[in-house]
């Protein structure tokens, strides 16, 4: 069954008027290399980036940060 309401519609309609339905094509696997690379450097994120900034350039980047998300208009 397709998740997307589209295409369960056109689905629904081909049922119904007789013209044959194609199987839903199998998800692709996840190459198990790629994911044991992503879960090696995940985890660590933020941490690791920010381990060699100092508190002071940390507050000042976050004040930059914050100056830019409400200068935009809404």
């Amino acid at each position: 069954m397709p998740r997307d309401v589209n295409q369960l519609a056109a689905m629904v309609v081909k049922m119904s008027t007789g013209q044959p339905v194609e199987p839903e094509p199998e998800p692709r696997a996840k190459n198990p290399a790629a994911v044991a690379l992503g879960k090696l450097g995940g985890p660590k994120g933020g941490k690791a980036r920010w381990k060699g900034v100092s508190k002071k350039k940390r507050t000042e980047l976050a004040r930059k940060a914050v100056r830019a998300r409400w200068s935009k208009s809404r």
